[in-house]
């Protein structure tokens, strides 16, 4: 199992990272919007060597652009950052295109903002290393989205792929078990939802029952 982090915001990286449960942290345009950071390559290089400093094993930035060379340059930039680096692209026919490239240069690549199943099958015809299904969207949109990434889960083993689906845009802690028990074994979490992991009251009340106990 392997959780990531998924935000942009270095303090909740500084909290959370300390902990040991993220293996590490996931970003995009957006989440960095969200910090009020700017999109550059010099402000994913800070962050990559933060994220590493605080105990991060690998972390997942993503290119931008609206041309596949755009997509791809950046991209290839992204990656010269450090080898723990995986490079999200999204998954539209132009960043298909781009993915494709960069994979060919032995650049680790998410397929993200998945939200069909054959977008998945997309994701391993290309051998990328992750997709990236957006588990609340989907449902949001009227989807059964557990039940689509269930599918997802289903198909790529069924073809023996080694892409592995990366779910994001979670909303419980449900989700999580839920999909578990269909083999799915890698998220990305909010810290609002990472603080639910933990927000177990009986847990919390046999804590207190041994802390009193343990005082005498």
């Amino acid at each position: 199992m392997n959780f990531f982090l998924d935000t942009a915001e270095t303090a909740q990286w500084e909290y959370w990272l300390t902990k040991g449960l993220f293996y590490g942290v996931t970003t995009n345009p957006t989440l960095l919007e969200r910090a009020q950071l700017p999109c550059t390559l010099e402000q994913l290089k800070e962050l990559a060597q933060r994220a590493f400093q605080l105990g991060a094993q690998e972390i997942h930035l993503q290119t931008w652009g609206t041309e596949v060379q755009d997509l791809v340059r950046r991209g290839q930039a992204i990656a010269a950052i450090d080898a723990r680096v995986v490079v999200k692209v999204p998954i539209t026919l132009v960043g298909t295109e781009a993915a494709t490239q960069l994979l060919r240069q032995n650049i680790r690549v998410t397929l993200t903002g998945v939200y069909a199943v054959h977008q998945a099958l997309i994701a391993a015809a290309l051998h990328a290393d992750f997709a990236a299904p957006y588990l609340g969207r989907m449902t949001d949109l009227g989807q059964n989205g557990r039940q689509q990434i269930a599918l997802m889960q289903q198909g790529l083993k069924g073809i023996n792929s080694s892409t592995k689906l990366l779910v994001a845009s979670l909303r419980s802690i449900d989700d999580i078990t839920q999909l578990a028990t269909q083999g799915l074994d890698t998220f990305t979490l909010s810290p609002t939802i990472a603080k639910q992991l933990f927000q177990v009251d009986a847990t919390q009340k046999a804590a207190q029952a041994f802390e009193q106990a343990a005082k005498g």
